[in-house]
């Protein structure tokens, strides 16, 4: 079966690719890491044996009972008091709902002015954390009480220590007063590298999380690339052994002490192109390949308030917004930024044309706007307009119109729609 129309608005071509986006145009190219979430955790206490282990033969005690738990926990907690008025450190009770980065960010921008490098801030909260519990066994009454032991999530007191070190910057420590007694830590891969960028004496201009700009690239990314795990565990020692903890030396001695793990890495490439409108054609190929390689469910695009293309955009609160739908086995732009060139095409059927699609997966779609601005090669003039389809969907039912029409946005689910920038998506 074949469609009028339907060879007119579509075309193939070699795929552009968005390393061919970059190629030629970069004037900067770094890898670091960036933020650090890591789990600090006991090992030896993770087990309900471990925990008996610790409390009768290590600690000495007649009776493995969780009513030991409570005296650790409340001189831990009197202890981390004392220290904070011993060392004039503020104390900050953090509420339900509050940004405790937006809270503690004064105190590690004080800090940082001053270039001292010092516990800037303890918060508390109350959280929910996974800590040991315990039920008495059915055992004879006239004999030594037993006990067994169980982790459940239970709200518990948490001390956030926010710190600046001149090393690394800013980063936190979170201890959980009670047992196992939990650690999170976070730490932040360019701070680190920011801070012995300056000590090398290498010129730079910062990003938030990253670089914009550097006397020496190569210097530059060799310092990023000497971020390793040893150095985070040199900083977590140096200032845990500054704190007041619920275990001591002893404990220590015995095996009883803080390994860190991973929890959330998140690393960062930064490219500066020499133009801006090549920046723009990396990011629509960047988003082609990772939706066409990985088919999330999900893909959400924030853009800036402001104004594009030197014309006031009137931009709804918030910003702007492209989220393009997989779930339903769809493709449905919900926002549409993009005004590509419109050329008329015959109505389909959302089945049969869904079909076509998937039979020409191999095929590769272009937006006209991305060829104009790659300035590659020569391509061929790609448009196609949205397809108001003629009989609906099988996920959103009757249809009810066309999703986009020509100069206009889609909004919603009310029927279902591509565009040009969009056809690649198509389910598999």
């Amino acid at each position: 079966m074949t469609y009028p129309g339907l060879a007119a608005a579509v075309t193939t071509r070699p795929v552009v690719t968005a390393a061919d986006m970059v190629a030629g145009h970069v004037t900067l190219d770094i890898s670091c890491l960036d933020r650090l979430y890591l789990n600090g955790f006991v090992a030896k206490l993770q087990t309900p044996g471990g925990v008996v282990y610790f409390l009768h033969d290590h600690r000495g005690q007649p009776i493995a009972s969780p009513a030991l738990f409570e005296p650790i926990g409340a001189k831990f907690r009197q202890d981390m008091k004392a220290w904070a008025q011993a060392n004039g450190v503020p104390v900050v009770r953090f509420k339900s709902g509050d940004r405790k980065a937006d809270i503690m960010r004064p105190y590690l921008e004080q800090a940082a002015d001053a270039g001292v490098s010092k516990v800037v801030a303890v918060g508390r909260a109350q959280e929910f954390a996974p800590v040991w519990t315990a039920t008495r066994r059915d055992t004879d009454p006239g004999g030594c009480p037993q006990f067994s032991f169980t982790k459940q999530y239970r709200p518990v007191l948490m001390f956030y220590v926010y710190i600046w070190d001149e090393r690394m910057g800013p980063g936190f420590i979170k201890i959980c007063s009670y047992f196992p007694y939990q650690i999170k830590v976070w730490v932040n891969g360019h701070e680190w590298a920011k801070r012995q960028a300056i000590a090398a004496g290498i010129g730079f201009t910062a990003l938030d999380n990253g670089f914009a700009s550097t006397s020496d690239p190569a210097a530059l990314q060799a310092i990023c690339d000497a971020f390793t795990p040893g150095t985070v565990q040199v900083w977590f020692e140096r200032w845990m052994a500054r704190l007041p903890l619920p275990l001591g030396t002893a404990d220590r001695d015995a095996g009883f002490w803080w390994e860190l793990s991973m929890r959330q890495i998140e690393t960062s490439r930064t490219l500066v192109f020499d133009q801006d409108v090549h920046a723009r054609a990396f990011f629509e190929a960047l988003l082609r390949d990772n939706m066409d390689l990985g088919r999330p469910e999900n893909v959400e695009l924030l853009f800036r308030r402001g104004q594009r293309s030197g014309r006031p955009t009137n931009p709804p609160d918030g910003g702007f917004e492209t989220k393009i739908d997989r779930h339903c086995d769809l493709v449905t732009p919900q926002r549409v930024l993009q005004k590509l060139p419109l050329q008329a095409v015959p109505q389909l059927r959302h089945e049969v044309a869904r079909r076509e699609w998937m039979r020409r997966l191999e095929v590769r779609f272009d937006a006209e706007d991305v060829a104009r601005v790659s300035a590659l090669r020569p391509v061929p003039t790609v448009t196609c307009v949205p397809v108001s389809w003629a009989g609906g969907c099988e996920a959103h039912g009757k249809a009810q119109g066309p999703l986009i029409r020509p100069g206009a946005t889609g909004e919603g689910k009310a029927g279902c729609g591509v565009n040009a920038s969009e056809l690649l998506l198509m389910p598999r």
